[in-house]
């Protein structure tokens, strides 16, 4: 039996404007913007393929460089490819520090709702039937890299900003990473 796979490369967007503490869904900065453009050139290579998003601005701006340069390619929102999401009532100020004291710790020490997030986001790329981009966030990748290695902690590699990290994708919904992303010290924004 003859298994038919499919390519998805996993962008995380562009550098932020603003923390995670400070805006709950802030744009791109200078920087960001020039990182997704670098990206984007470099994708530009590919087929043109299907352009697909987290809701978030900073995730929307970076993919909007791709669909550019292909022609104005539609970018599909998937909000199962969106950040992690912050516990219930936390104050924005508490943000941070959540998120850094949770990446320390892996998936089991979590309670169901980060666990649906988890199988969400596997289950969502175990659908794909034809090439994408997808353009998602630190997190949200790490989970994907974390269940091709059988990898329980929440964060596996330091995803840079913009960097591309390559999935193959079986009919029979299995994964296997291809390409990990380019990695850096990375500040949570």
């Amino acid at each position: 039996m003859v298994l038919v796979t499919t390519l998805v490369h996993l962008v995380r967007h562009g550098r932020a404007a603003a923390g995670w503490d400070v805006d709950p869904d802030p744009g791109l900065d200078e920087v960001g913007h020039q990182q997704a453009a670098a990206t984007a050139a470099s994708l530009a290579e590919l087929d043109r393929r299907v352009i697909v998003s987290s809701p978030l601005r900073r995730c929307r701006e970076t993919a909007s460089h791709l669909a550019r340069i292909w022609g104005d390619v539609p970018i599909t929102i998937e909000s199962a490819v969106a950040e992690i999401p912050s516990p219930e009532g936390i104050p924005m100020g508490e943000r941070v520090p959540w998120l850094r004291r949770t990446m320390a710790g892996s998936w089991a020490e979590l309670d169901p709702r980060y666990l649906d997030f988890r199988d969400g986001v596997v289950s969502w790329l175990r659908q794909r039937r034809e090439p994408t981009v997808v353009f998602s966030h630190f997190i949200a990748i790490n989970v994907v890299i974390g269940h091709c290695l059988g990898d329980d902690r929440l964060v596996i590699d330091s995803l840079d900003n913009a960097s591309v990290t390559v999935v193959e994708v079986a009919d029979d919904g299995r994964l296997r990473l291809v390409e990990r992303g380019r990695q850096a010290e990375t500040l949570i924004r």
